[in-house]
């Protein structure tokens, strides 16, 4: 839908950009010599109104010169800067809550054009730790949020609930083996799934700190697990130029563990920030349709770790 949505800006952009450039060229300068002329005949003596009467715009050149500034600056901004986008599941709790709005900068990862996304300019690549947007390998018009755990080349492993790495290593002979990501208990209790009380995790690898959820009481879909050519089962090694990516709520996420890894150029940015925070909770027998938000969290709004 957002690609449909660029696809549309596109056209709007260049239709009306068109019609602009075409009334410049072609029916601008017809226009002003009908103008002069009724100056010419009246020694100047004319009304804005008669002049209006006498070389009217076109209002599909009128409309095009109101809305090609403003759906260009639209177009640049959501292409190339940032986009909005709207959390709607619960799979990166505690980091963002269904109700988070938030925004993608596009340009980390490299400017993409916005009909086919294809870059055109590298900028960086994305670290661990990133919360990045992209497009779902298994259906490109799905837009996914999860965070980056593992870069090309790393091992990673996910065995009774614990993130284990491997960084990328050249030397196989001198490489150390995969240590588990340090975490450690914040709380229990505190967020909730189904009436069931969450273990909450502080986890960090590099320079980077996040904190994460568990559920005590359900089991690993081990079963369900992606399983990669030549690799056991729940390990994993990150090919070039693809992530592995995990939701922050590890038992409720559905992510790289289940259908393999990210491709770079499926990449649409990195989320840096919450802009507006609603919450929907009500009694169930409201009459308040679900959508409504029922408050606002401004101490939600702010920038992301």
């Amino acid at each position: 839908m957002a690609n449909y949505f660029s696809i549309f800006l596109v056209i709007l952009t260049v239709a009306s950009g068109l019609i602009w450039l075409l009334d410049a060229i072609l029916w601008a300068p017809k226009r002003k010599e009908k103008i002069a002329l009724a100056k010419a005949n009246t020694r100047g003596a004319i009304d804005e109104q008669t002049i209006e009467d006498i070389a009217p715009i076109p209002s599909i050149v009128d409309t095009a010169q109101q809305i090609f500034p403003v759906i260009a600056f639209v177009l640049v901004l959501r292409s190339f800067l940032y986009e909005p986008f709207q959390i709607p599941s619960g799979s990166m709790m505690p980091t963002l809550l269904v109700g988070d709005f938030i925004l993608v900068e596009k340009f980390t990862y490299g400017l993409k054009d916005p009909v086919v996304r294809k870059q055109f300019y590298d900028v960086g690549k994305p670290e661990r730790g990133d919360i990045v947007v992209f497009k779902y390998p298994e259906d490109t018009n799905i837009d996914y949020i999860k965070r980056v755990v593992g870069l090309p080349g790393d091992t990673v492993i996910y065995r009774n609930k614990r993130l284990y790495i491997k960084p990328a290593c050249t030397d196989e002979t001198n490489c150390p083996a995969a240590q588990p990501v340090p975490v450690k208990k914040v709380s229990s209790g505190e967020f909730m799934l189904e009436n069931m009380p969450l273990d909450e995790f502080t986890e960090s690898f590099d320079d980077h700190e996040h904190n994460i959820l568990r559920n005590p009481a359900m089991p690993e879909f081990v079963t369900r697990y992606f399983i990669q050519q030549n690799q056991r089962v729940a390990q994993w090694v990150v090919p070039a130029g693809q992530y592995f990516v995990l939701g922050d709520n590890r038992d409720n996420s559905r992510d790289s563990r289940f259908w393999g890894f990210v491709p770079e150029e499926n990449l649409v940015g990195k989320a840096v920030a919450i802009w507006m925070s609603f919450e929907f909770e009500r009694p169930q027998d409201s009459v308040i349709p679900g959508w409504v938000p029922s408050g606002v969290r401004f101490e939600r709004i702010g920038g992301l770790k």
